[in-house]
């Protein structure tokens, strides 16, 4: 197995941490810029139907759910960072097609097939970008700095969603539509050339099991998280059209306050699943989403809905990894990497439903009845996690005492 020329990884600071992860921040800007520009382009702009709009963006989501598992022996094989540089390198072609489709307004069929495209590619690059910041990170400052690693991996992706909403309703609205693929490219050419210049780190060796060995253990926890996941996919692809539908304005900011709320969660209370353990963290986290899905049903203005959003985010920060580190004991710890991959593709398979199915019951109930409705399935994801629990406490795990860190994103 080729290896990347490295010095030993070695326990390193913040600051080495965030070299890493910066380039899942940039990445991760091709899916915040058209976030809140995408739905209204599609629906507005072409003429096309919620449902084709809640296709289009569920797409990327899907493709990323049936890549993941080619892109995790990507990283295996190659090394973290030419995987890494791959998905830059896709973020880049998907910023340049989505350029392309805001050129053709007058050809609204031609600007849709080349919006699908760009969704496709970013789809498998984003199958690939985040997980392999984790391993160079990890690789990078050591075993012992994996929390962290993983801590500030989420921070980046979710804070650059929540930046990158507002930051593109502002470039549309100052430069014009073409400014929403454009800043994608070049935010991607400059982490691609940032990447470029720094040292990889060794290919991890050893033997990893196949990713359906252990999805039976883990699919449990990961239905569960799926059902907490709803409420995001639901925000991402509808709060734009959600606030036009009520006559309200600001509807980039309520992805922004998720987004926040999301990194305050993380900075402040990531250390809670390890002192209180993954089912009780899950279960506060989702009753906060729960609640906050609740609000945006109800809200009786923006300021109250973009409160709900906030809440929302606050609680689906952890509930990935509480729940994951339930579903990492459930596996030998020689197949945590199996294990994490397979958990991981119950939240590109919620990512992935949540736009058509949730742009089916747009086109019957109206936009208000699909917070109510993923509110509910927090709840349901509330009830499952106590029942896991409760399973938990008359059948402990076999390798729950061989855990010492897991790697949960």
């Amino acid at each position: 197995m080729s290896r990347e020329p490295s010095a030993p990884p070695v326990q390193g600071n913040t600051l080495q941490i965030l070299s890493i992860v910066c380039f899942t921040f940039l990445g991760f800007m091709s899916i915040g810029i058209p976030m809140a520009v995408l739905p209204g382009l599609i629906h507005h702009d072409l003429g096309f139907s919620t449902l084709v709009a809640g296709l289009v963006i569920g797409l990327q989501y899907l493709v990323t759910l049936l890549v993941r598992p080619f892109s995790c022996r990507v990283i295996d094989s190659a090394g973290p960072k030419p995987a890494l540089v791959y998905g830059l390198i896709g973020c880049a072609l998907g910023g340049l097609l989505m350029l392309l489709a805001t050129l053709w307004p007058a050809l609204p069929l031609l600007s849709l097939l080349a919006l699908v495209l760009s969704r496709l590619v970013l789809g498998a690059a984003h199958s690939v970008l985040g997980a392999s910041a984790i391993a160079w990170g990890i690789g990078q400052v050591g075993s012992a700095g994996t929390a962290r690693v993983i801590s500030w991996n989420g921070i980046a992706s979710y804070g650059a969603i929540g930046l990158g909403a507002p930051l593109g309703v502002w470039l549309v609205e100052r430069y014009g539509l073409p400014w929403m693929g454009a800043s994608v490219l070049l935010i991607a050419l400059c982490g691609l050339a940032l990447a470029w210049r720094k040292v990889g780190v060794p290919v991890v060796a050893g033997e990893r099991l196949g990713l359906m060995s252990v999805l039976g253990r883990v699919s449990p926890y990961g239905l569960t998280m799926a059902l907490g996941t709803l409420g995001y996919g639901t925000i991402a692809a509808f709060i734009t059209l959600y606030y036009d539908s009520r006559g309200w304005s600001w509807a980039a900011y309520a992805m922004t306050a998720f987004g926040l709320s999301f990194i305050a969660a993380r900075l402040l209370f990531a250390q809670a699943i390890d002192r209180l353990g993954g089912y009780r963290v899950g279960i506060a986290c989702l009753l906060v989403e729960g609640g906050g899905l609740l609000l945006l049903w109800a809200a009786p203005g923006p300021l109250s809905a973009m409160l709900g959003a906030g809440l929302s985010g606050f609680g689906f920060s952890l509930v990935f990894p509480a729940l994951g580190v339930e579903a990492v004991k459930s596996t030998p710890a020689s197949n945590r990497g199996a294990a994490i991959g397979a958990y991981s593709l119950f939240l590109d398979l919620a990512l992935g439903v949540a736009g058509p199915l949730i742009g089916l019951l747009i086109g019957s109930h109206g936009f208000r009845s699909i917070f109510l409705v993923c509110a509910l399935a927090s709840f349901l994801g509330l009830g499952l996690t106590l029942a896991l629990q409760y399973r938990s406490t008359r059948q402990p795990s076999e390798t729950e005492t061989e855990l010492a860190t897991v790697e949960v994103d």
